[in-house]
């Protein structure tokens, strides 16, 4: 059977097996997630109940608005717990019916429910507060402030009266105190705050009513003063004309201490609505209960399923397994020969040609192997055949650069003897043309030069003789070299390094490399504005060199290749002012023959800077 067939066969198990597995798990998903939702609005149930008994307390402290909102509540857990008896949707999700094994406890739910609902449905429509402690407390405010102000009338009338009547200013003070009190904790009261204060109600009466009686000579022998500092004595009686603010304080008392008898000894809460909210507490315990069990029992539920769940994930994952397998190794059986054709096309890509790839069946890696063996044994001829050229190339031009030097020598020479005037003063014509003939020769022989440098880079013969050498040195020699040519095209060169910095380099080959790079730059910079600077930085282990010029600089496109061989980034300047294109190419071959890194960063109209590392030593030592 072909690949291709067989591939179509293993995918269409994989698929059959996935679309089982799809769908039996999402049956299983949906199962899942419908009984998760049905416990979690089962456990909602117990909300719900706290909110019905949360809204029946917040009635009791007057926020009539609850009483719809315990309507609602109450709707809202019957919708919930019905819905959950047969299954169905619940607020958008989809929720499972009560298992059987719990339909009782679901009915003792139901009995706990409606005898709680039943209550607090009699809270929704019962009057919170008793009438008669709310007209005594409405009383009692209405008239707080008029209590208060003859209190303070009382005592106001009783200043001018001299130090036998001290102890009646004593008393006349208490009176004030407690008729504050006594307003304060009736406001308390009225509005649901302070707790159970109607001890304290009656016990500021009492004092109240005995300080009013001290003040008018009457008997204290009817009145509960246990508990109380207050002790019985007699006192003189207050002049008329001081007295007026006392006897109107008398009738308002009364009317008062009336209603303030009432506050005490009844509660705010209508005794139908707080014996409502009492029973509502006892009733929620006993439901919430039997939702606990209820929602237990389900988990319980929940969990056999989910085991029986499991059982039938495991049998379908024994059974993707052995699909697995199965496709595995049929697939593994198919691709292990192209392993091994990987392996030999590895090896081609190596370098390692010729090998044979055996495989006998007549399937597509047949024909592979077939085509495979034919290109590597058509590749190892004609790499046999490239390398013989390479070589007899190689040393053709190592001939023929060598035999091009030799002629140039006596050219340079003559032309030299002609010029001093050995053989004869030449006439000014005679001279231009001379001069003309040394320098093509001069071009022409570091063209030929810098071709077999480049052919030993290539060939790797490039000799580099290091020792640790004198950077000023060596960069103040180069200066003065280049100071002739810089002085004709009116350049400025010059150097940061003034000290003496000891490197590990070839000096003849950093030498050629400063040489390259500095006449680049002239190539690069105008007549009289050109400027180009050697710049040394101490990197540490290293030392960084830099050549940096203000000349027309280099395009982005063009930096990735300018050290190529032959590369020139404006080959028709270059040709006008000279250069053969492998000057940075050389200088990249020398500098890494030393373990050091060259680069070049440029900025077109604003100039460029080549720069190159070599290694730094601390003191001098001898050739390596």
């Amino acid at each position: 059977m072909k690949i291709i067939h067989k591939t179509y066969l293993l995918l269409a198990v994989i698929i059959a097996a996935a679309v089982i597995n799809l769908a039996l798990l999402l049956i299983t998903a949906q199962q899942g997630t419908a009984d998760s939702h049905s416990v979690i609005a089962a456990n909602d149930l117990k909300v719900t109940a706290e909110g019905v008994g949360s809204l029946a307390n917040s009635i009791a402290s007057r926020n009539e608005g609850d009483r719809q909102n315990l309507l609602t509540k109450i709707n809202e857990f019957d919708n919930t717990f019905n819905t959950l008896r047969s299954g169905g949707d619940l607020g958008g999700v989809s929720v499972s019916a009560v298992p059987s094994d719990l339909l009782s406890i679901y009915e003792k739910v139901r009995a706990s429910w409606d005898s709680y609902k039943q209550t607090a449905k009699k809270i929704q429509v019962e009057a919170v507060f008793d009438p008669d402690v709310r007209n005594a407390l409405k009383y009692v405010l209405e008239k707080n402030g008029e209590f208060v102000i003859t209190t303070d009338n009382v005592q106001r009338e009783l200043l001018g009266l001299d130090r036998n009547y001290n102890k009646h200013k004593e008393i006349a003070m208490k009176l004030q105190q407690t008729s504050k009190l006594i307003g304060e904790d009736t406001l308390l009261i009225s509005i649901g705050e302070g707790g159970n204060i109607h001890d304290k109600i009656r016990k500021d009466r009492i004092l109240f009513e005995a300080y009013l009686r001290e003040l008018l000579q009457r008997p204290l022998t009817d009145l509960d003063l246990s508990g109380l500092d207050i002790k019985e004595e007699t006192l003189s009686p207050i002049p008329r004309e001081n007295s007026d603010s006392l006897r109107s304080l008398d009738p308002l008392w009364e009317a008062i201490q009336l209603k303030l008898m009432t506050i005490e000894s009844q509660s705010l809460i209508s005794k139908e609505f707080g014996t409502a909210l009492k029973d509502l507490n006892v009733k929620r315990i006993d439901l919430l209960s039997s939702i606990g069990e209820l929602v237990n029992g389900w988990n319980v539920s929940l969990d056999k399923r989910s085991t029986e769940r499991g059982y039938y994930v495991q049998g379908l994952l024994v059974a993707d397994i052995a699909v697995f397998v199965f496709v595995l190794s049929s697939i593994r059986k198919s691709l292990n020969p192209l392993e091994a054709l990987t392996a030999a096309l590895s090896r081609v890509k190596e370098g390692i040609y010729g090998e044979k790839f055996e495989y006998k069946s007549h399937d597509e890696i047949g024909y592979l192997s077939e085509a495979f063996n034919t290109m590597t044994s058509t590749i190892k001829e004609k790499e046999d055949e490239a390398k013989k050229i390479e070589i007899a190339k190689d040393e053709f031009l190592a001939m023929i650069t060598h035999e091009l030097k030799t002629p140039l020598v006596p050219i340079q020479g003559y032309a030299d003897i002609l010029l001093a005037g050995h053989l004869g003063q030449l006439n000014k014509n005679q001279k231009e043309r001379i001069e003309i003939i040394k320098s093509s020769s001069t071009s022409l022989l570091q063209l030929i030069t810098d071709l077999l440098d480049a052919q030993k880079l290539e060939l790797g013969q490039l000799k580099v003789k290091k020792e640790v050498s004198n950077l000023h040195s060596t960069i103040q020699k180069t200066i003065a070299i280049m100071a002739p040519q810089a002085m004709a095209d009116q350049i400025t060169l010059t150097t940061n390094l003034d000290a003496d910095v000891y490197a590990l380099y070839d000096e003849e080959r950093i030498h050629q490399v400063l040489t390259n790079l500095i006449k680049n730059s002239f190539r690069a910079v105008e007549q009289k504005k050109g400027r180009v600077e050697i710049l040394v930085r101490d990197g540490g282990d290293e030392v960084y060199i830099s050549v940096r010029d203000n000349g027309r600089g280099i395009p982005n496109e063009a930096l990735p290749k300018i050290f190529r061989r032959f590369y020139q980034v404006d080959t028709s300047t270059t040709r006008e002012k000279g250069g053969s294109g492998l000057g940075l190419s050389i200088s990249k071959g020398i500098i890494e023959a030393h373990g050091g890194t060259i680069s070049a960063e440029s900025e077109v109209g604003k100039g460029t800077t080549f720069t190159f590392t070599l290694p730094k030593v601390q003191q001098q030592r001898g050739p390596l």
